[in-house]
């Protein structure tokens, strides 16, 4: 089992950047695929882009490749989103998620671009 809390949003201008934090307790996070999701207002949940166990190899949806990146540190059960180039469509609460599909769900954390 897998304990997620989100940290990290905030208000940022467009073209900006924010590194979204995840803090999993349990013993199986270096043993699970992590992913991070968003919802914007009004809109469905959204992939944004995902890491396998040893963070060798990750994947982005189209909306937010080359501006984005995931990492993970599994000594300190810490997984990040690094987003660069910030747009106004970014805006959304983003959740880290764990599992394929995602069993465990982080709280989530605002992340508000303004133009």
């Amino acid at each position: 089992q897998v304990q997620l809390v989100d940290s990290g949003g905030g208000v940022v201008q467009a073209g900006g950047s924010l590194r979204l934090s995840c803090a999993a307790s349990g013993r199986t996070f270096s043993t699970v695929v992590m992913h991070w999701f968003r919802q914007a207002p009004g809109k469905e949940r959204e992939w944004v882009g995902g890491i396998t166990y040893s963070g060798e190899t990750t994947k982005y949806a189209d909306s937010v490749k080359g501006r984005f990146t995931i990492s993970r540190d599994n000594a300190k059960n810490r997984l990040y989103l690094q987003m660069n180039s910030l747009k106004p469509e970014d805006t959304a609460v983003y959740y880290c998620a764990a599992g394929t599909p995602p069993d465990y769900w982080g709280q989530g954390t605002q992340v508000t671009v303004s133009s």
